[in-house]
């Protein structure tokens, strides 16, 4: 009769009991002692309870358990045991505004309404929508320290709007101040690069080109 001192017990994810409960685990504490009706090992005993989805983590569709096979509930649900899964790489929608490339706009192309563009502004920070003679514009205002640091932002935004080939108008308004316009005189309004340009201005680190603050003690 086999004993636990020669019982070698491997235990891996792949061959973890679950009970009733599909949350439950069971981690034993020493190893089990065979039945004396049979060769069979009794069951272990539960001595601690785990998240399944905290351990497992998510990781969306799962292979069922041994436990979910033997209770055979693929014929008790509807759907088919064959269901091919898919990991969906996400269409241009679904990508933010940043990560989008402008596209070529035609001069019969329609600005973007009113009530689109009070929906797209909401997406970029800083930037507010204007209105200059029945043209919508976007516009942004930064206040830096110096004149120095006025030059480097310009720099900066030249180099993302270069790359993403869609240009706003850039001025340094006094000392310490740029404005940036965007909007796309072909169609005379909105379009749709006006805001993937704005997003990618508002990535543009400028912390380092703010104002100091004053600490009073």
């Amino acid at each position: 009769m086999a004993t636990a001192s020669n019982l070698n017990l491997n235990l891996n994810l792949n061959h973890v009991f679950l009970g009733k409960h599909p949350k439950a685990v069971t981690w034993p504490t020493r190893a089990p002692s065979l039945s004396r009706r049979g060769n069979r090992a009794p069951s272990l005993v539960v001595t601690r309870a785990i998240d399944a989805n905290k351990f497992l983590g998510d990781f969306g569709a799962r292979d069922p358990f041994p436990a979910e096979l033997e209770s055979s509930f693929g014929e008790k649900v509807l759907g088919f045991s064959s269901t091919e899964h898919k990991i969906l790489i996400p269409n241009i929608s679904a990508l933010s505004l940043a990560q989008q490339d402008c596209a070529p706009i035609s001069p019969l192309q329609p600005p973007i309404s009113e009530q689109d563009a009070q929906t797209l502004v909401r997406k970029v920070v800083g930037w507010r929508l204007v209105n200059e003679e029945g043209r919508h514009k976007l516009q942004c205002l930064w206040k830096l320290r110096d004149f120095k640091c006025g030059v480097e932002l310009i720099n900066r935004i030249s180099k993302v709007v270069e790359a993403a080939g869609h240009f706003p108008n850039i001025y340094l308004e006094q000392p310490n101040q740029v404005r940036a316009e965007l909007w796309t005189a072909s169609i005379g309004g909105l379009s749709m690069n006006d805001f993937i340009v704005a997003a990618k201005i508002d990535e543009i680190k400028t912390s380092d080109l703010a104002p100091r603050k004053r600490v009073w003690a």
